[in-house]
C-alpha cells in the first residue's frame, strides 16, 4: 500500500505540470457547477421523445354483447352518482395563516378593525380567498346567514352574545378563534398566478393588514404570519443567510487560528488553500446532482469538509516543515512529506469517508443525501489537500516555509506534557482497564438515550412562524392537524344511527386527553342543533347541516367520517402513549362495533410511527461505520490486535457525547445521527495518525519507545487539528438552527474527548496489549518492502 500510495502520490511532486493541469480541471468543473450546472447535465439528459403518427384504426369487428351488471358493481356506480358536487369546508388546508391577536375583537372598534383588514386581504391579487370567523357556514336549521361578528353600531350585549356564540360554534370555537377569545386564524388560500416574489405571501400580507387597521384609534391588533408556505420560505432564507456568513466566520476564525499556531505567513496560506480549494470544488460538483433545500450541505458540510482538510493539511505541513527545518531542499522536503505522512492521510480520508458513507443506509432523505454529499467531499478536499500542499511547497514560494517553526505555540510546549505520557506509560494497566471500564460504563448510560423530533427545530428560533406556532400551541392545543379515519362496511345503511354513535365514542376518547387539542366531528354539530336525545333520535338532523360543513367531516357514500385534532409541537415523544391509549380504545370500539374499523393518521402520526426509525438508523450508520474501519485498520497495519485497539479511543468520545445528552435531558434527534456517524469518521483521524507514526517506530525501538517518538512526532499536529476542529464547530454554535447549534455542540464534546483518548488512553492500550518487540514475520515483510522501495527509487 506504501508503494502504491508513493508512486501515485509521491510523484505529483515530480510532474508539477500534470497537477497544475488537474487542479486546473478541477477548478473549472467547479466554476461551471456554480455558474451553469445544466451545460453539463442536459448532455446526459435523454432527448425528448417526438410523438410518431398514429395510423388510422383498422376495421373492428363488431362489439360483443355487454355482460349483465353485477349488483356490487350497479351498487357501486349508484354511489358514486350520488356525491354530490360540493366543495367541502377545510381548517387546515390553507397555504399561509396569519394569527392575529387582541383583545377588543367583540368592541366596536376591534369589530371594525378586523373586518376592515379582511376587505384589505381580499383585495390583494394574490389572495385567493380567506376562511375566518365570519366565513363559517351557519348552524340554525331555517339556513339564515347570521354574521358571527356584529356591526360596529352593536351593544356591549350584543357583542357579549356574539362571543360567546362564536366560542360555542364548533368550527370556530378553538379552531379559527381561541376560547379566551383573543386569538383569531385568516386561514388564506393564495392564487399563485399573481404572486410574484416571497414577500407576497409573507411580510406584504403583515403590512396589509396593519396599514388597514392604522387609522382605528385605539386598536391593539398584533399579527404574526405562519403555515406551510412561510415556514418553508422561512426555512429557505436561513439557508440562504447563514451559508455564506458561517463559512466565512469559519474560514476566517481558521485562519486566524493558523497565524497563531504555525506562525508564518507562507505555511498558514498554504494549509488554509488546500482545504477552502477542496470546499469550492465540492459545492460547485455537488450542483451537478441537483440537491435540493438540504439544511446540512448548506452549512454544515462546507465547515466540516473545511476542518476535515485542514487537519490533514496541518498533518502534512508540519511534517514538511520539519523536513524544511533539516536542511533538506524544498523539492525533497515536499515529497519526504508526502511519503512520510500521505498514507496515514489516504486512511483518514477512507475512514472519514467510511463513516459519512454509512449515512447513506439512513431512513431519511435528507440524512441520505448528506452522508453521500460528504463522501464527494471528503475525496475532493483530500485530492485537494495532497495535490496542492506539495505542488505549492515543492515550488518557490515554499523556499521559506519553515520560517516561525521553533515559535511554534505547540511545538514550544509540548515537551510540558511530555510527562503526562510518561506518567502514562509507568501505570498502562490502570489506564488501559480505565479506558474499557470507562467506554463500557459511558455505553451502557449512553442506551437509555430516547428519540423525539419537533417540527419548530428546522426553523430559526427567533423566527416568527416559531413564535406563532408557540402561541398556537397555547392558544388553540397546536397548529399541526391529525385525524381518526373512521369506515363502516356495507351492511350498515347509509345514515344508520350507529355511526352517529361510534363518532361519539371517539370524539369523547379523545377529549379524555389532555394533550389533544380541540377535536371536532360530525357530532360537535348535531350537539348544537336544537333538541336531545339518543343517536338514533338525532341521526336524521345530520340532514339540516350545510353540505360543504357536513362533508368535511362526512361522506355516506364512500362510507368514510373523520374526526379531527390538534397536535402541539412539544415532541412527538411526548405523545406517544397518548396515541397509543387512543390506539386501545378504538380497539375496544371497534370490538363494540364490528362494522366498523379505524385510522389513525397524519402527519403527527406518522412520525410518531417512524420516531424509532432514528434509533435504527443511528444503529446501521454506526455499526456499519465501526465494523468497517476495524476492518481496514486491520488490513492497513497488518494487526488484528491493533484494529481491536483502536476501537476504544473511537468510541470512548462518541460515549461521552451520548452520555452528555442523557445528563442535560436531550434527545436523539436526526440531527444527532448525523453528528454521531460525522464525529465518528473525524476521530479516528488522529488514531491513524497516531497509530501510522508508531507504528514506523515501532519497527526499529521498543514499544513505549515508539509509543513516546509517536508522541513527540505527531502530538504538536494532533493538538493542533483538534484546536482547528474546536473553533470551527464553535463557529456554527453561532447559528440561529437548534439543529445546527447541536450538531456543532456534540462535534466539539466529540473531538475534545478524541484528543484525551488518543493521548491517554491510546498509549496505555498499545503498552499493555502489544508485545514489547515488532512481530518478526511483518518486520520481514516490511523490510522486503522497503528495500524494494529504495531499489526503485534509485532507478528512478
Amino acid at each position: 500500500m506504501t508503494r502504491l500510495f508513493d508512486r501515485i502520490f509521491g510523484s505529483t511532486v515530480d510532474y508539477p505540470l500534470v497537477v497544475a493541469l488537474l487542479i486546473a480541471l478541477l477548478c473549472g468543473l467547479s466554476v461551471l457547477g456554480h455558474r451553469s450546472p445544466e451545460t453539463l447535465t442536459d448532455l446526459f439528459k435523454p432527448a425528448p421523445q417526438v410523438e410518431e403518427q398514429v395510423a388510422a384504426p383498422a376495421p373492428q369487428a363488431a362489439p360483443k354483447a355487454e355482460e349483465p351488471e353485477t349488483d356490487e358493481a350497479k351498487k357501486k356506480r349508484e354511489r358514486r352518482n350520488q356525491i354530490p358536487d360540493v366543495d367541502a369546508v377545510s381548517i387546515s388546508d390553507a397555504d399561509v395563516i396569519l394569527v392575529v391577536k387582541s383583545q377588543k375583537f367583540f368592541t366596536p372598534e376591534g369589530a371594525r378593525a378586523i373586518r376592515q383588514a379582511v376587505a384589505a386581504l381580499n383585495d390583494l391579487p394574490t389572495v385567493r380567498s380567506i376562511m375566518w370567523l365570519d366565513e363559517a357556514p351557519v348552524l340554525n336549521i331555517f339556513g339564515f346567514r347570521d354574521s358571527m361578528l356584529p356591526d360596529s353600531r352593536a351593544s356591549k350585549r350584543q357583542f357579549d352574545e356574539a362571543r360567546e356564540r362564536a366560542v360555542n360554534h364548533p368550527l370556530i370555537g378553538g379552531q379559527l378563534l381561541a376560547e379566551d377569545g383573543n386569538t383569531l386564524l385568516l386561514m388564506i388560500k393564495l392564487d399563485w398566478l399573481f404572486v410574484t416574489e416571497d414577500a407576497d405571501v409573507t411580510e406584504r400580507l403583515k403590512e396589509t393588514v396593519l396599514a388597514a387597521v392604522d387609522d382605528i384609534p385605539g386598536n391593539d391588533i398584533d399579527v404574526m404570519v405562519t403555515g406551510k408556505v412561510p415556514s418553508y420560505l422561512t426555512f429557505i432564507e436561513s439557508q440562504e443567510q447563514n451559508r455564506m456568513k458561517y463559512q466565512l466566520i469559519g474560514y476566517g476564525t481558521i485562519l486566524a487560528m493558523a497565524v497563531v499556531l504555525f506562525r508564518g505567513i507562507r505555511a498558514v496560506i498554504i494549509v488554509s488553500l488546500a482545504p477552502a480549494l477542496g470546499v469550492f470544488w465540492t459545492m460547485g460538483i455537488l450542483h451537478f446532482f441537483e440537491f435540493q433545500d438540504n439544511p446540512f450541505n448548506d452549512i454544515i458540510l462546507p465547515v466540516l469538509l473545511s476542518l476535515v482538510g485542514l487537519t490533514d493539511g496541518v498533518h502534512l505541513m508540519v511534517e514538511i516543515r520539519k523536513q524544511r527545518a533539516s536542511g533538506l531542499g524544498v523539492r525533497e522536503s515536499a515529497r519526504n512529506g508526502i511519503v512520510n505522512v500521505g498514507l496515514a492521510c489516504a486512511l483518514t480520508s477512507l475512514t472519514t469517508a467510511i463513516g459519512f458513507g454509512s449515512l447513506s443506509l439512513a431512513h431519511h432523505e435528507i440524512v441520505r443525501e448528506f452522508g453521500m454529499c460528504c463522501v464527494i467531499g471528503v475525496f475532493l478536499t483530500f485530492l485537494s489537500v495532497v495535490l496542492t500542499i506539495p505542488f505549492i511547497c515543492s515550488t518557490p514560494f515554499g523556499r521559506n516555509i519553515h520560517k516561525g517553526h521553533e515559535r511554534g505555540l505547540i511545538d514550544r510546549n509540548l515537551q510540558r506534557i511530555s510527562g503526562v505520557i510518561a506518567y502514562v506509560l509507568g501505570h498502562t494497566r490502570k489506564f488501559a482497564f480505565a479506558a474499557i471500564a470507562c467506554t463500557i460504563a459511558l455505553s451502557l448510560v449512553s442506551l437509555t438515550l430516547r428519540p423525539d423530533e419537533r417540527r419548530a427545530n428546522a426553523l430559526p428560533q427567533s423566527s416568527e412562524a416559531v413564535q406563532a406556532i408557540k402561541h398556537m400551541d397555547v392558544a388553540f392545543g397546536g397548529l399541526e392537524m391529525s385525524s381518526i379515519r373512521i369506515r363502516w362496511n356495507d351492511s350498515l345503511e347509509l345514515n344508520d344511527p350507529e355511526i352517529l354513535t361510534v363518532i361519539s365514542k371517539v370524539d369523547d376518547l379523545l377529549e379524555d386527553e389532555p394533550l389533544i387539542g380541540s377535536p371536532i366531528s360530525l357530532k360537535n354539530f348535531v350537539d348544537v342543533l336544537p333538541g336531545s336525545g339518543e343517536p338514533v333520535d338525532r341521526m336524521p338532523l345530520v340532514q339540516l347541516l350545510p353540505a360543504s360543513l357536513k362533508r368535511a367531516f362526512y361522506e355516506p357514500e364512500r362510507r368514510v367520517a373523520e374526526v379531527n385534532f390538534r397536535v402541539q409541537d412539544l415532541g412527538i415523544a411526548k405523545y406517544g402513549p397518548v396515541f397509543e391509549r387512543i390506539e386501545a380504545g378504538l380497539t375496544r370500539v371497534q370490538t363494540e362495533h364490528p362494522a366498523f374499523n379505524f385510522d389513525l393518521t397524519g402527519s403527527a402520526v406518522w412520525r410518531w410511527e417512524n420516531l424509532y426509525q432514528i434509533v435504527v438508523d443511528l444503529a446501521a450508520s454506526l455499526g456499519s461505520a465501526t465494523v468497517i474501519i476495524f476492518i481496514v485498520l486491520s488490513i492497513a497495519y497488518q494487526s488484528l490486535r491493533i484494529g481491536l485497539i483502536s476501537v476504544v479511543p473511537n468510541l470512548f468520545p462518541l460515549a461521552v457525547t451520548a452520555t452528555f445528552l442523557v445528563i442535560t435531558g436531550q434527545s436523539l434527534e436526526i440531527a444527532s445521527v448525523c453528528a454521531f456517524t460525522v464525529c465518528l469518521g473525524i476521530a479516528v483521524d488522529d488514531t491513524i495518525h497516531f497509530l501510522t507514526r508508531f507504528r514506523e517506530s515501532w519497527k526499529e525501538s521498543p514499544r513505549d519507545i515508539a509509543i513516546s517518538e509517536a508522541f513527540t512526532s505527531t502530538g504538536t499536529a494532533l493538538i493542533l487539528t483538534t484546536v482547528v476542529l474546536l473553533v470551527g464547530f464553535a463557529t456554527v454554535l453561532l447559528s440561529d438552527m437548534r439543529d445546527q447549534r447541536i450538531f456543532a455542540a456534540m462535534g466539539a464534546l466529540t473531538i475534545g474527548s478524541a484528543l484525551f483518548a488518543d493521548l491517554i488512553f491510546l498509549p496505555a492500550l498499545l503498552s499493555y496489549f502489544l508485545p514489547e518487540k515488532f512481530p518478526t514475520s511483518q518486520l520481514e515483510v516490511s523490510t522486503e518492502e522497503d528495500q524494494t522501495q529504495a531499489v526503485a527509487s534509485t532507478t528512478t
